[in-house]
Protein backbone atom coordinates (compact mmCIF):
# COMPACT_ATOMS: atom_id res chain seq x y z
CA UNK A 1 0.00 0.00 0.00
CA UNK A 2 1.29 3.41 -0.93
CA UNK A 3 1.23 6.12 1.57
CA UNK A 4 0.92 9.61 0.41
CA UNK A 5 3.42 12.14 1.44
CA UNK A 6 4.32 14.13 4.35
CA UNK A 7 2.56 13.17 7.53
CA UNK A 8 2.13 9.54 6.81
CA UNK A 9 4.32 6.59 6.52
CA UNK A 10 2.45 3.99 4.62
CA UNK A 11 4.54 1.90 2.34
CA UNK A 12 3.98 2.11 -1.35
CA UNK A 13 4.02 -1.63 -1.51
CA UNK A 14 3.83 -2.00 -5.23
CA UNK A 15 6.76 0.19 -6.03
CA UNK A 16 8.30 0.59 -2.63
CA UNK A 17 6.92 4.10 -2.13
CA UNK A 18 6.45 5.10 1.43
CA UNK A 19 5.30 8.31 2.84
CA UNK A 20 5.59 9.87 6.16
CA UNK A 21 3.64 9.47 9.36
CA UNK A 22 2.72 12.68 10.94
CA UNK A 23 5.82 13.85 12.59
CA UNK A 24 5.69 17.61 12.57
CA UNK A 25 5.36 19.15 15.98
CA UNK A 26 3.26 21.92 14.52
CA UNK A 27 1.11 19.23 12.94
CA UNK A 28 1.37 16.56 15.56
CA UNK A 29 -1.49 14.38 16.49
CA UNK A 30 -2.67 11.60 14.33
CA UNK A 31 0.16 10.59 12.20
CA UNK A 32 -0.47 9.29 8.92
CA UNK A 33 -0.90 6.11 10.53
CA UNK A 34 -3.17 4.13 8.32
CA UNK A 35 -1.03 1.21 7.44
CA UNK A 36 -1.51 -1.44 4.81
CA UNK A 37 -4.62 -3.46 5.53
CA UNK A 38 -3.54 -6.45 3.49
CA UNK A 39 -3.89 -9.47 5.75
CA UNK A 40 -4.45 -13.18 5.71
CA UNK A 41 -8.22 -12.86 5.49
CA UNK A 42 -8.04 -10.36 2.65
CA UNK A 43 -5.50 -12.53 0.88
CA UNK A 44 -7.71 -15.61 1.03
CA UNK A 45 -10.68 -13.68 -0.35
CA UNK A 46 -8.47 -12.14 -2.99
CA UNK A 47 -7.07 -15.43 -4.19
CA UNK A 48 -10.57 -16.84 -4.45
CA UNK A 49 -11.62 -13.85 -6.50
CA UNK A 50 -8.57 -14.11 -8.71
CA UNK A 51 -9.36 -17.74 -9.50
CA UNK A 52 -12.92 -16.92 -10.43
CA UNK A 53 -12.51 -13.54 -12.04
CA UNK A 54 -13.15 -14.80 -15.53
CA UNK A 55 -16.77 -15.12 -14.49
CA UNK A 56 -16.98 -11.40 -13.72
CA UNK A 57 -17.42 -10.60 -17.38
CA UNK A 58 -14.91 -8.85 -19.53
CA UNK A 59 -14.53 -5.13 -19.98
CA UNK A 60 -17.64 -3.39 -21.09
CA UNK A 61 -15.42 -0.76 -22.64
CA UNK A 62 -15.09 -2.63 -25.88
CA UNK A 63 -17.79 -3.63 -28.26
CA UNK A 64 -20.64 -2.01 -26.32
CA UNK A 65 -23.16 0.22 -28.01
CA UNK A 66 -23.60 3.79 -26.88
CA UNK A 67 -27.11 2.91 -25.65
CA UNK A 68 -26.00 0.10 -23.34
CA UNK A 69 -24.10 0.45 -20.05
CA UNK A 70 -20.35 0.00 -20.18
CA UNK A 71 -18.26 -1.22 -17.28
CA UNK A 72 -14.59 -0.68 -16.58
CA UNK A 73 -13.07 -3.69 -14.81
CA UNK A 74 -10.05 -2.86 -12.66
CA UNK A 75 -8.08 -4.43 -9.85
CA UNK A 76 -6.34 -3.21 -6.70
CA UNK A 77 -3.96 -5.40 -4.73
CA UNK A 78 -5.83 -4.69 -1.49
CA UNK A 79 -8.68 -2.64 -0.12
CA UNK A 80 -7.51 0.93 0.57
CA UNK A 81 -6.81 1.98 4.13
CA UNK A 82 -10.24 3.68 4.04
CA UNK A 83 -12.95 4.51 1.51
CA UNK A 84 -13.85 7.53 3.60
CA UNK A 85 -12.36 10.82 2.36
CA UNK A 86 -11.92 12.17 5.88
CA UNK A 87 -9.66 9.26 6.83
CA UNK A 88 -7.75 7.85 3.85
CA UNK A 89 -4.05 8.68 3.73
CA UNK A 90 -2.75 6.41 0.97
CA UNK A 91 -2.33 6.83 -2.74
CA UNK A 92 -4.67 3.85 -3.23
CA UNK A 93 -7.41 5.56 -1.26
CA UNK A 94 -6.88 8.91 -2.92
CA UNK A 95 -6.93 7.54 -6.47
CA UNK A 96 -10.03 5.52 -5.56
CA UNK A 97 -11.94 8.59 -4.34
CA UNK A 98 -10.66 11.42 -6.55
CA UNK A 99 -13.59 10.97 -8.95
CA UNK A 100 -16.11 10.80 -6.09
CA UNK A 101 -15.27 13.67 -3.73
CA UNK A 102 -14.37 17.19 -4.88
CA UNK A 103 -12.82 19.70 -2.41
CA UNK A 104 -13.31 23.47 -2.64
CA UNK A 105 -10.01 23.49 -4.51
CA UNK A 106 -8.53 20.61 -6.44
CA UNK A 107 -5.81 19.75 -8.95
CA UNK A 108 -6.00 19.90 -12.72
CA UNK A 109 -6.76 16.52 -14.30
CA UNK A 110 -3.50 16.43 -16.24
CA UNK A 111 -0.14 14.69 -16.42
CA UNK A 112 3.15 16.04 -15.08
CA UNK A 113 3.63 19.60 -13.91
CA UNK A 114 0.22 20.65 -15.26
CA UNK A 115 -1.40 18.18 -12.87
CA UNK A 116 0.30 19.86 -9.90
CA UNK A 117 -1.63 23.09 -10.49
CA UNK A 118 -4.30 23.99 -7.93
CA UNK A 119 -7.60 24.94 -9.59
CA UNK A 120 -11.09 25.76 -8.29
CA UNK A 121 -13.15 22.72 -7.37
CA UNK A 122 -16.49 23.31 -5.65
CA UNK A 123 -15.40 26.91 -5.17
CA UNK A 124 -16.05 29.39 -7.99
CA UNK A 125 -12.46 30.66 -7.94
CA UNK A 126 -9.20 30.40 -6.07
CA UNK A 127 -9.35 31.97 -2.59
CA UNK A 128 -8.90 35.64 -1.91
CA UNK A 129 -6.09 35.76 0.66
CA UNK A 130 -5.97 38.78 2.98
CA UNK A 131 -4.83 39.83 6.46
CA UNK A 132 -1.21 39.01 5.74
CA UNK A 133 -2.01 35.48 4.68
CA UNK A 134 -4.28 34.65 7.63
CA UNK A 135 -7.73 34.95 5.99
CA UNK A 136 -9.03 32.91 3.04
CA UNK A 137 -12.34 33.80 1.36
CA UNK A 138 -14.09 31.52 -1.14
CA UNK A 139 -17.55 31.24 -2.69
CA UNK A 140 -19.31 27.95 -3.34
CA UNK A 141 -20.65 27.31 -6.85
CA UNK A 142 -24.43 27.56 -7.06
CA UNK A 143 -26.73 24.63 -7.77
CA UNK A 144 -24.46 21.83 -6.54
CA UNK A 145 -25.96 18.68 -5.05
CA UNK A 146 -24.47 15.54 -3.54
CA UNK A 147 -25.08 12.23 -5.26
CA UNK A 148 -28.07 11.56 -2.94
CA UNK A 149 -29.73 14.82 -4.02
CA UNK A 150 -28.86 16.80 -0.88
CA UNK A 151 -27.93 20.44 -1.71
CA UNK A 152 -24.30 21.37 -1.09
CA UNK A 153 -24.13 24.22 1.46
CA UNK A 154 -21.28 26.49 2.47
CA UNK A 155 -21.67 25.36 6.09
CA UNK A 156 -20.88 21.77 5.03
CA UNK A 157 -17.21 22.72 4.78
CA UNK A 158 -16.92 23.64 8.46
CA UNK A 159 -18.86 20.53 9.44
CA UNK A 160 -16.47 18.41 7.36
CA UNK A 161 -13.37 19.87 9.02
CA UNK A 162 -15.01 19.27 12.41
CA UNK A 163 -15.65 15.65 11.36
CA UNK A 164 -11.99 15.24 10.35
CA UNK A 165 -10.80 16.48 13.73
CA UNK A 166 -13.51 14.75 15.79
CA UNK A 167 -12.47 11.37 14.35
CA UNK A 168 -8.77 12.06 15.03
CA UNK A 169 -8.09 11.72 11.31
CA UNK A 170 -4.43 11.74 10.26
CA UNK A 171 -5.37 14.98 8.48
CA UNK A 172 -6.01 16.78 11.77
CA UNK A 173 -2.58 18.49 11.85
CA UNK A 174 -3.26 20.13 8.47
CA UNK A 175 -6.18 22.13 9.86
CA UNK A 176 -5.33 22.91 13.49
CA UNK A 177 -3.94 26.32 12.49
CA UNK A 178 -7.53 27.40 11.78
CA UNK A 179 -8.64 29.69 14.62
CA UNK A 180 -10.30 27.55 17.29
CA UNK A 181 -9.42 24.22 15.67
CA UNK A 182 -6.70 23.38 18.20
CA UNK A 183 -9.18 23.83 21.04
CA UNK A 184 -11.82 21.82 19.18
CA UNK A 185 -9.30 18.99 18.71
CA UNK A 186 -9.08 18.72 22.52
CA UNK A 187 -12.73 19.24 23.48
CA UNK A 188 -14.53 17.95 20.34
CA UNK A 189 -17.20 20.53 21.27
CA UNK A 190 -18.21 24.05 20.40
CA UNK A 191 -17.40 24.10 16.69
CA UNK A 192 -14.54 25.93 15.01
CA UNK A 193 -15.07 29.72 15.14
CA UNK A 194 -12.35 30.34 12.56
CA UNK A 195 -14.65 29.00 9.81
CA UNK A 196 -17.54 31.28 8.85
CA UNK A 197 -20.19 30.28 6.31
CA UNK A 198 -23.19 31.95 4.70
CA UNK A 199 -25.46 29.36 3.09
CA UNK A 200 -27.45 32.02 1.21
CA UNK A 201 -24.48 33.53 -0.62
CA UNK A 202 -22.17 30.49 -0.53
CA UNK A 203 -19.46 32.57 1.15
CA UNK A 204 -16.85 30.71 3.21
CA UNK A 205 -14.24 32.58 5.26
CA UNK A 206 -11.38 30.77 6.98
CA UNK A 207 -9.22 32.52 9.58
CA UNK A 208 -5.78 31.11 10.41
CA UNK A 209 -3.78 31.68 13.58
CA UNK A 210 -0.71 32.37 11.44
CA UNK A 211 0.12 32.47 7.72
CA UNK A 212 0.70 29.09 6.08
CA UNK A 213 2.17 28.91 2.59
CA UNK A 214 0.78 25.39 2.18
CA UNK A 215 -2.82 26.08 3.19
CA UNK A 216 -4.10 26.43 -0.38
CA UNK A 217 -2.72 22.94 -1.08
CA UNK A 218 -4.32 21.62 2.10
CA UNK A 219 -7.71 22.95 0.99
CA UNK A 220 -7.22 20.84 -2.16
CA UNK A 221 -6.76 17.59 -0.22
CA UNK A 222 -9.58 15.03 -0.23
CA UNK A 223 -9.78 15.36 3.56
CA UNK A 224 -11.37 18.79 3.04
CA UNK A 225 -13.90 17.69 0.40
CA UNK A 226 -17.30 18.83 1.73
CA UNK A 227 -19.74 16.15 2.89
CA UNK A 228 -23.34 16.64 4.06
CA UNK A 229 -23.30 18.31 7.47
CA UNK A 230 -25.10 15.38 9.10
CA UNK A 231 -22.51 12.80 7.99
CA UNK A 232 -21.75 10.48 10.90
CA UNK A 233 -18.48 10.87 12.78
CA UNK A 234 -17.38 7.29 12.15
CA UNK A 235 -15.54 5.30 9.51
CA UNK A 236 -17.93 4.93 6.56
CA UNK A 237 -15.69 2.79 4.35
CA UNK A 238 -18.35 0.08 4.15
CA UNK A 239 -21.02 2.63 3.18
CA UNK A 240 -19.20 5.68 1.76
CA UNK A 241 -20.96 9.04 2.12
CA UNK A 242 -22.44 10.83 -0.91
CA UNK A 243 -20.06 12.95 -2.94
CA UNK A 244 -19.99 15.59 -5.65
CA UNK A 245 -17.77 13.98 -8.30
CA UNK A 246 -18.80 12.34 -11.58
CA UNK A 247 -19.00 8.90 -9.93
CA UNK A 248 -20.52 7.62 -6.70
CA UNK A 249 -19.47 4.51 -4.77
CA UNK A 250 -22.60 2.35 -4.69
CA UNK A 251 -21.21 -0.78 -3.06
CA UNK A 252 -18.20 -1.32 -0.84
CA UNK A 253 -17.14 -4.66 0.57
CA UNK A 254 -13.92 -4.25 2.58
CA UNK A 255 -11.53 -7.06 1.75
CA UNK A 256 -13.40 -7.86 -1.49
CA UNK A 257 -13.86 -4.78 -3.67
CA UNK A 258 -16.18 -1.88 -4.48
CA UNK A 259 -18.30 -0.49 -7.31
CA UNK A 260 -18.94 2.91 -8.89
CA UNK A 261 -21.85 4.19 -10.91
CA UNK A 262 -22.31 7.56 -12.53
CA UNK A 263 -23.40 10.25 -10.08
CA UNK A 264 -27.09 10.79 -11.00
CA UNK A 265 -26.82 14.49 -10.16
CA UNK A 266 -24.33 15.00 -12.98
CA UNK A 267 -26.98 13.96 -15.46
CA UNK A 268 -29.12 16.91 -14.36
CA UNK A 269 -26.50 19.48 -15.35
CA UNK A 270 -24.36 17.43 -17.79
CA UNK A 271 -21.20 18.44 -15.91
CA UNK A 272 -21.75 22.15 -16.60
CA UNK A 273 -21.52 23.08 -12.92
CA UNK A 274 -18.03 21.57 -12.68
CA UNK A 275 -16.63 21.88 -16.20
CA UNK A 276 -13.04 21.49 -14.99
CA UNK A 277 -13.79 17.94 -13.74
CA UNK A 278 -13.97 15.24 -16.48
CA UNK A 279 -17.23 13.31 -16.54
CA UNK A 280 -15.72 9.91 -17.37
CA UNK A 281 -16.36 7.55 -20.28
CA UNK A 282 -17.75 4.45 -18.55
CA UNK A 283 -21.16 4.12 -16.91
CA UNK A 284 -19.78 1.96 -14.12
CA UNK A 285 -16.49 0.80 -12.64
CA UNK A 286 -16.07 -2.49 -10.80
CA UNK A 287 -13.03 -2.98 -8.58
CA UNK A 288 -11.76 -6.50 -7.79
CA UNK A 289 -8.95 -7.35 -5.39
CA UNK A 290 -6.05 -9.45 -6.66
CA UNK A 291 -3.19 -9.66 -4.19
CA UNK A 292 -0.80 -11.48 -6.52
CA UNK A 293 0.61 -9.02 -9.11
CA UNK A 294 1.57 -11.89 -11.42
CA UNK A 295 -2.07 -12.93 -11.53
CA UNK A 296 -3.13 -9.35 -12.16
CA UNK A 297 -0.70 -8.99 -15.09
CA UNK A 298 -2.09 -12.16 -16.64
CA UNK A 299 -5.67 -10.98 -16.22
CA UNK A 300 -4.84 -7.69 -17.99
CA UNK A 301 -3.04 -9.47 -20.80
CA UNK A 302 -6.02 -11.80 -21.23
CA UNK A 303 -8.42 -8.86 -21.41
CA UNK A 304 -10.46 -9.80 -18.35
CA UNK A 305 -9.17 -6.81 -16.40
CA UNK A 306 -8.70 -3.35 -17.94
CA UNK A 307 -6.17 -1.92 -15.46
CA UNK A 308 -4.15 -3.11 -12.48
CA UNK A 309 -3.57 -0.45 -9.84
CA UNK A 310 -0.42 -2.11 -8.52
CA UNK A 311 2.62 -1.77 -10.80
CA UNK A 312 3.77 -5.01 -12.44
CA UNK A 313 6.31 -7.01 -10.40
CA UNK A 314 9.98 -6.27 -11.15
CA UNK A 315 10.57 -9.66 -12.75
CA UNK A 316 7.85 -8.93 -15.34
CA UNK A 317 8.70 -5.28 -15.89
CA UNK A 318 11.44 -5.79 -18.49
CA UNK A 319 9.26 -8.20 -20.48
CA UNK A 320 6.28 -5.82 -20.45
CA UNK A 321 8.50 -2.87 -21.31
CA UNK A 322 9.70 -4.59 -24.46
CA UNK A 323 6.26 -5.67 -25.51
CA UNK A 324 4.03 -2.81 -24.44
CA UNK A 325 6.08 0.37 -23.85
CA UNK A 326 4.16 3.36 -25.14
CA UNK A 327 1.00 1.26 -25.43
CA UNK A 328 -0.36 -0.91 -22.65
CA UNK A 329 2.47 -0.10 -20.21
CA UNK A 330 2.57 3.55 -19.18
CA UNK A 331 5.62 4.71 -17.24
CA UNK A 332 5.34 8.17 -15.68
CA UNK A 333 7.64 10.14 -13.42
CA UNK A 334 6.42 10.73 -9.90
CA UNK A 335 7.34 13.27 -7.24
CA UNK A 336 9.09 11.14 -4.64
CA UNK A 337 12.51 10.58 -3.13
CA UNK A 338 14.28 7.42 -1.92
CA UNK A 339 17.17 7.74 0.49
CA UNK A 340 19.24 6.23 3.28
CA UNK A 341 18.96 8.14 6.55
CA UNK A 342 21.69 8.45 9.17
CA UNK A 343 21.06 9.29 12.82
CA UNK A 344 23.13 12.44 13.24
CA UNK A 345 22.94 12.21 17.05
CA UNK A 346 24.77 8.88 17.29
CA UNK A 347 28.31 7.85 16.44
CA UNK A 348 29.57 7.29 13.85
CA UNK A 349 26.99 9.39 11.98
CA UNK A 350 27.42 12.42 14.22
CA UNK A 351 30.53 13.18 12.13
CA UNK A 352 29.66 14.96 8.88
CA UNK A 353 32.74 13.42 7.23
CA UNK A 354 31.27 9.96 7.74
CA UNK A 355 27.92 11.05 6.31
CA UNK A 356 29.55 12.63 3.28
CA UNK A 357 31.66 9.52 2.76
CA UNK A 358 28.55 7.39 2.62
CA UNK A 359 27.01 9.73 0.04
CA UNK A 360 30.11 9.35 -2.15
CA UNK A 361 30.09 5.56 -1.65
CA UNK A 362 26.46 5.06 -2.75
CA UNK A 363 26.19 4.25 -6.46
CA UNK A 364 22.77 5.40 -7.81
CA UNK A 365 23.34 3.27 -10.94
CA UNK A 366 23.50 0.13 -8.79
CA UNK A 367 20.22 1.07 -7.13
CA UNK A 368 18.61 1.74 -10.50
CA UNK A 369 19.40 -1.88 -11.35
CA UNK A 370 17.98 -3.09 -8.05
CA UNK A 371 14.74 -1.23 -8.82
CA UNK A 372 14.58 -2.88 -12.26
CA UNK A 373 15.16 0.32 -14.18
CA UNK A 374 12.13 2.03 -12.64
CA UNK A 375 14.20 4.64 -10.84
CA UNK A 376 15.88 7.89 -11.87
CA UNK A 377 19.05 8.86 -10.01
CA UNK A 378 18.69 11.74 -7.55
CA UNK A 379 21.11 13.09 -4.93
CA UNK A 380 19.07 15.83 -3.31
CA UNK A 381 16.05 16.45 -1.11
CA UNK A 382 13.67 17.91 -3.70
CA UNK A 383 12.77 15.53 -6.54
CA UNK A 384 12.30 16.63 -10.12
CA UNK A 385 8.97 18.40 -10.89
CA UNK A 386 8.73 19.69 -7.33
CA UNK A 387 8.72 23.52 -7.22
CA UNK A 388 12.17 24.67 -6.13
CA UNK A 389 13.96 21.68 -7.64
CA UNK A 390 17.27 22.61 -9.28
CA UNK A 391 19.25 19.57 -10.36
CA UNK A 392 22.69 19.16 -8.80
CA UNK A 393 24.91 16.19 -7.97
CA UNK A 394 26.80 16.98 -4.75
CA UNK A 395 28.31 13.52 -4.29
CA UNK A 396 29.26 11.80 -7.54
CA UNK A 397 30.05 8.14 -6.90
CA UNK A 398 33.68 7.96 -5.74
CA UNK A 399 34.58 5.06 -3.44
CA UNK A 400 38.22 6.16 -3.15
CA UNK A 401 37.17 9.59 -1.88
CA UNK A 402 34.72 7.94 0.51
CA UNK A 403 37.48 5.80 1.99
CA UNK A 404 39.73 8.84 2.45
CA UNK A 405 36.99 10.65 4.37
CA UNK A 406 36.44 7.62 6.60
CA UNK A 407 40.18 7.39 7.25
CA UNK A 408 40.26 11.08 8.23
CA UNK A 409 37.25 10.70 10.53
CA UNK A 410 38.55 7.42 11.97
CA UNK A 411 35.27 6.63 13.75
CA UNK A 412 35.72 4.65 16.94
CA UNK A 413 32.31 3.02 16.65
CA UNK A 414 32.12 0.65 13.69
CA UNK A 415 29.23 -1.61 14.64
CA UNK A 416 26.00 -0.18 13.20
CA UNK A 417 22.47 -1.42 12.56
CA UNK A 418 20.92 -0.96 9.12
CA UNK A 419 17.10 -0.95 8.80
CA UNK A 420 14.91 -1.75 5.81
CA UNK A 421 11.54 -3.36 5.09
CA UNK A 422 10.86 -6.78 3.64
CA UNK A 423 9.22 -5.71 0.38
CA UNK A 424 11.26 -6.25 -2.75
CA UNK A 425 13.18 -4.33 -3.93
CA UNK A 426 13.44 -2.26 -0.73
CA UNK A 427 14.92 -5.28 1.02
CA UNK A 428 17.55 -5.61 -1.72
CA UNK A 429 18.31 -1.88 -1.44
CA UNK A 430 18.97 -2.37 2.28
CA UNK A 431 21.24 -5.32 1.54
CA UNK A 432 23.16 -3.21 -0.97
CA UNK A 433 23.57 -0.44 1.62
CA UNK A 434 24.80 -2.96 4.20
CA UNK A 435 27.45 -4.06 1.69
CA UNK A 436 28.57 -0.48 1.05
CA UNK A 437 29.04 0.14 4.76
CA UNK A 438 31.03 -3.08 5.04
CA UNK A 439 33.31 -1.91 2.20
CA UNK A 440 33.93 1.29 4.17
CA UNK A 441 35.15 -0.66 7.18
CA UNK A 442 31.98 -0.77 9.27
CA UNK A 443 30.47 -3.87 10.85
CA UNK A 444 26.80 -3.56 9.86
CA UNK A 445 23.90 -5.71 11.00
CA UNK A 446 20.85 -5.70 8.75
CA UNK A 447 17.39 -5.65 10.34
CA UNK A 448 14.51 -6.38 7.95
CA UNK A 449 11.08 -5.33 9.24
CA UNK A 450 7.68 -6.19 7.71
CA UNK A 451 6.64 -3.31 5.46
CA UNK A 452 3.28 -3.09 7.19
CA UNK A 453 4.82 -1.63 10.36
CA UNK A 454 8.27 -0.55 9.21
CA UNK A 455 7.79 3.19 9.71
CA UNK A 456 6.08 2.62 13.04
CA UNK A 457 9.21 0.87 14.27
CA UNK A 458 11.81 3.31 12.94
CA UNK A 459 9.62 6.28 13.91
CA UNK A 460 9.57 5.26 17.57
CA UNK A 461 12.43 6.59 19.69
CA UNK A 462 12.16 3.62 22.07
CA UNK A 463 13.31 1.28 19.29
CA UNK A 464 16.95 0.41 20.04
CA UNK A 465 19.83 0.75 17.61
CA UNK A 466 18.23 3.29 15.24
CA UNK A 467 21.48 4.03 13.46
CA UNK A 468 20.73 4.19 9.73
CA UNK A 469 18.43 2.72 7.12
CA UNK A 470 16.21 2.92 4.05
CA UNK A 471 13.29 5.35 3.61
CA UNK A 472 11.26 7.17 1.02
CA UNK A 473 8.71 9.96 0.74
CA UNK A 474 5.76 10.47 -1.61
CA UNK A 475 4.28 13.95 -1.69
CA UNK A 476 1.19 15.08 0.20
CA UNK A 477 0.99 18.00 -2.19
CA UNK A 478 3.36 19.70 -4.66
CA UNK A 479 4.92 22.21 -2.27
CA UNK A 480 8.61 22.02 -1.23
CA UNK A 481 7.72 22.50 2.43
CA UNK A 482 6.25 18.99 2.28
CA UNK A 483 9.78 17.61 1.95
CA UNK A 484 11.64 19.84 4.40
CA UNK A 485 9.34 20.51 7.34
CA UNK A 486 8.22 16.96 8.25
CA UNK A 487 11.53 15.26 7.48
CA UNK A 488 14.29 17.78 8.20
CA UNK A 489 12.94 20.24 10.76
CA UNK A 490 13.82 19.86 14.42
CA UNK A 491 10.19 20.40 15.46
CA UNK A 492 9.27 17.24 13.55
CA UNK A 493 11.27 15.01 15.90
CA UNK A 494 8.70 13.27 18.06
CA UNK A 495 8.80 10.25 20.41
CA UNK A 496 6.44 8.26 18.17
CA UNK A 497 5.31 8.65 14.55
CA UNK A 498 8.56 10.51 13.95
CA UNK A 499 9.21 11.37 10.31
CA UNK A 500 12.63 12.99 10.83
CA UNK A 501 14.50 9.69 10.88
CA UNK A 502 17.92 11.34 10.89
CA UNK A 503 16.98 13.37 14.00
CA UNK A 504 18.39 16.32 12.07
CA UNK A 505 17.95 19.53 14.10
CA UNK A 506 19.94 22.47 12.79
CA UNK A 507 18.79 25.87 14.15
CA UNK A 508 19.68 27.80 10.99
CA UNK A 509 17.89 25.27 8.78
CA UNK A 510 14.90 25.27 11.15
CA UNK A 511 14.60 29.06 10.88
CA UNK A 512 14.69 28.96 7.09
CA UNK A 513 12.03 26.26 6.92
CA UNK A 514 9.76 28.17 9.32
CA UNK A 515 10.24 31.49 7.50
CA UNK A 516 9.50 30.03 4.07
CA UNK A 517 6.33 28.39 5.42
CA UNK A 518 4.83 31.84 6.07
CA UNK A 519 5.41 33.15 2.53
CA UNK A 520 3.33 32.51 -0.60
CA UNK A 521 5.16 30.24 -3.02
CA UNK A 522 6.66 32.13 -5.94
CA UNK A 523 9.92 32.43 -7.89
CA UNK A 524 11.80 33.99 -4.97
CA UNK A 525 10.65 31.32 -2.54
CA UNK A 526 11.41 28.54 -5.02
CA UNK A 527 14.97 29.87 -5.37
CA UNK A 528 15.26 29.93 -1.57
CA UNK A 529 14.12 26.31 -1.36
CA UNK A 530 16.73 25.38 -3.98
CA UNK A 531 19.43 27.00 -1.82
CA UNK A 532 18.04 25.22 1.23
CA UNK A 533 18.35 21.92 -0.62
CA UNK A 534 22.06 22.55 -1.16
CA UNK A 535 22.62 23.64 2.44
CA UNK A 536 20.97 20.47 3.80
CA UNK A 537 22.97 18.23 1.49
CA UNK A 538 26.23 19.86 2.66
CA UNK A 539 25.42 18.42 6.07
CA UNK A 540 24.38 15.13 4.48
CA UNK A 541 21.84 13.77 6.97
CA UNK A 542 20.61 11.61 4.08
CA UNK A 543 22.11 9.76 1.17
CA UNK A 544 19.37 10.26 -1.47
CA UNK A 545 19.66 7.90 -4.42
CA UNK A 546 16.61 8.19 -6.65
CA UNK A 547 13.01 8.88 -7.55
CA UNK A 548 10.78 6.01 -8.61
CA UNK A 549 8.56 6.05 -11.66
CA UNK A 550 4.97 4.80 -11.59
CA UNK A 551 4.04 1.99 -13.98
CA UNK A 552 0.45 1.40 -15.07
CA UNK A 553 -0.48 -1.67 -17.11
CA UNK A 554 -3.76 -1.53 -19.05
CA UNK A 555 -5.52 -3.88 -21.45
CA UNK A 556 -5.56 -3.33 -25.20
CA UNK A 557 -9.27 -2.52 -24.88
CA UNK A 558 -8.32 0.86 -23.36
CA UNK A 559 -7.24 3.93 -25.33
CA UNK A 560 -3.88 4.47 -23.63
CA UNK A 561 -3.38 7.84 -25.37
CA UNK A 562 -6.22 9.35 -23.34
CA UNK A 563 -5.04 8.16 -19.95
CA UNK A 564 -4.03 10.75 -17.37
CA UNK A 565 -1.72 9.99 -14.45
CA UNK A 566 -1.87 12.72 -11.82
CA UNK A 567 1.36 13.52 -9.96
CA UNK A 568 -0.77 13.82 -6.80
CA UNK A 569 -3.50 11.18 -7.17
CA UNK A 570 -2.07 8.65 -9.58
CA UNK A 571 -4.28 7.14 -12.27
CA UNK A 572 -7.28 9.29 -13.22
CA UNK A 573 -10.20 6.85 -13.48
CA UNK A 574 -12.28 9.35 -15.44
CA UNK A 575 -9.66 9.35 -18.21
CA UNK A 576 -10.27 5.69 -19.14
CA UNK A 577 -11.93 5.37 -22.54
CA UNK A 578 -12.54 2.33 -24.77
CA UNK A 579 -10.08 1.94 -27.61
CA UNK A 580 -11.54 2.60 -31.04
Amino acid sequence: MRACGCKRFFELVAAGHQNGDVGAAKRTGAGIAGRSLTGVGALVATVALALGIAGCGGSGGSGTSSSSPSTLEITYSSFPDYLDPSLSYTLEGWSAMWETYVPLLTYAHADGAAGAKVIPGLARALPQITDGGRTYTLFLRRGLRYSDGTPVRASDFGATIERVIAMNSPATPFYTDIVGAERFSKTKKGGIPGIEADDKTGRIVIHLVKPRSTFTNELAMLFAAPLPADTKHEDLSADPPPGTGPYEIVAAKPGRGWEYRRNPEWATHDGRLLPQIPAGHFDSIDVHLIANPETAVNEVENGRIDWMEEPPPPDRYAELSRGHQGGQLLVTSQIDVYYFWMNVNKAPFDDVRVRRAINYAIDPAALERIYAGQMHANQQVLPAAMPGHRTFHPYPHDMAKARRLIAAADPRRRKVTVWTDDYAPNKQAGEYYEGVLRELGFQPTLKVIPQTNYTTVIGNESTPELDTGWANWYLDYPHPNDYFQPQLSGESITPTANSNYSRFDDPAINRQIAKLDTEPLGPRQEAAYARLDREVMKQAPWAPFGSLTLSNFVSDKIDAKKLVVSPVYGMDLASFAPSE
